[in-house]
């Protein structure tokens, strides 16, 4: 979502680069560039502007620290200043201290809300904890079947009482959680296409009456200043305790991650990155001010890593490998590892560096993936535990069966066969300890 902000910035880093110091002639270009870019990226005029009169004061004469060139020290200035208006380094965690506590999600429609509702429960049925969903928004039936639906893929229920009047149903769900020995309530209220005096009054009353410990606001970070000004409104009719921003994975420019805490003084709290159920993570604002500044944010990406690839199944990969007994099958499972990490462009934009999305087809590379899986999945076990018996008739069995061409057959055995050299390689040296806890680096 950063790939435009990121390419601006390196720019304006380069024209401090070879610099003897930061000064007052030399820091002007770079302080301007940095505003041009951040509104480009659609962030509020408000926050840029104070952004920029900071940087302005720490900027001009600082002295350079011993390890850091001037284009590294204003670089550091950005990145401070971006998480001090983003929330600080630590995250704001959801403060859920009754038994019930209750979650309520507002928003527009559209926003992501009621698969965030899911997303919550899961994350939360996940800590041992048994939560309830409540479908209180009745003005758009195909919301509740929604909610329903995704309630049972999470095996988590739903409370939709009569489906017709919100406020009943949230009361009713009260009884039923207590009756049902729920600790977490969860509800997911009307969305609307834009401030309804109605709705908002119906939404205030379902406020007053479980008074939650929690009242999230879910914005779509493709809105850009729009969301900006839901959100300021939301937070003055109902006094919210924090955001959820949803479509991280899509292409906004970023002004929302960077300026909703800053205006409404309410902080994000949780950030959807997909429409995977498990696709919801702390808003930690020192590793997207990472990201906006082309540093990468190497910490999500190793605690997605440690959270997807299953560390048994490594090691005993692991273990194959180093006596040489790794075959296809084990091939096949460590690219089904490799795709649980997520989109390939989310992983790149963890990755420190800015790396130019155009140098990087990623669109080919996750095409390759599939066909590669095609390729082995289409194999018998036979052929899989010993790739040489794969003749020229069973490689046309085979493509046949993918759907691809004997090319791209011998591609993949070729992939296979250069993996297994380098990890004779890594064998010598003693790596074992490395194979054990990541996923095979294709």
């Amino acid at each position: 979502m950063f790939e435009n902000l990121q390419k601006k910035m390196a720019s304006v880093f380069k024209t401090l680069s070879g610099k003897g110091r930061i000064s007052e002639s030399n820091i002007k270009e770079a302080v301007n560039s940095v505003k041009l870019s951040l509104l480009e990226a659609d962030v509020n005029y408000k926050v840029v502007k104070e952004l920029v009169e900071k940087l302005k004061i720490e900027s001009i004469g600082a002295k350079v620290m011993q390890s850091l060139s001037p284009d590294q020290e204003f670089i550091r200035i950005v990145r401070d200043e971006l998480v001090e208006i983003m929330g600080g380094k630590e995250p704001v965690k959801l403060d859920l201290k009754r038994n019930p506590a209750y979650i309520m999600l507002a928003g527009l429609q559209g926003s992501g809300k009621t698969t965030s509702a899911a997303k919550l429960a899961k994350m939360y049925k996940e800590k041992g904890r048994k939560p309830l969903l409540v479908a209180a928004d009745t003005y758009r039936p195909a919301a509740i079947e929604q909610l329903v639906q995704l309630g049972r893929q999470i095996d988590v229920p739903v409370f939709s009482g009569d489906r017709k009047n919100a406020l009943e149903i949230v009361k009713q769900a009260k009884d039923f959680a207590i009756r049902n020995i729920h600790d977490i309530v969860i509800i997911d209220t009307a969305g609307r296409l834009h401030i309804d005096s109605d709705m908002m009054a119906e939404v205030r009353k379902i406020h007053d009456m479980v008074n939650p410990d929690e009242t999230l606001m879910v914005v779509d970070s493709m809105m850009g200043q729009d969301a900006v000004r839901a959100a300021t409104e939301f937070n003055n009719q109902l006094e919210l305790s924090g955001f959820i921003i949803t479509k991280l994975d899509g292409d906004s420019r970023g002004g929302v991650i960077i300026s909703i805490r800053y205006v409404t003084s309410k902080p994000i709290k949780l950030v959807g990155l997909g429409e995977k159920l498990d696709n919801l993570e702390p808003f930690y604002a020192e590793r997207y001010a990472g990201r906006v500044l082309g540093m990468g944010d190497v910490l999500s990406l190793i605690e997605k890593v440690e959270k997807e690839v299953q560390g048994e199944e490594a090691e005993k990969a692991a273990q194959k490998f180093l006596e040489n007994k790794f075959d296809l099958e084990d091939f096949l499972q460590q690219l089904k590892q490799i795709k649980k990490l997520g989109p390939l462009s989310q992983i790149l934009e963890m990755l420190p560096g800015n790396i130019p999305k155009e140098n990087v087809d990623i669109a080919k590379g996750e095409k390759q993936m599939k066909k590669m899986e095609a390729i082995i999945q289409s194999m018998t076990p036979q052929e899989r535990k010993n790739p040489k018996v794969l003749n020229f008739s069973r490689k046309q069995r085979v493509a046949k069966g993918s759907g691809t061409s004997l090319q791209e057959i011998n591609k993949v055995l070729q992939s296979y066969e250069e993996m297994k050299k380098m990890m004779k390689q890594f064998k010598s040296m003693g790596k074992r300890k490395f194979f054990g806890k990541m996923p095979f680096n294709m």
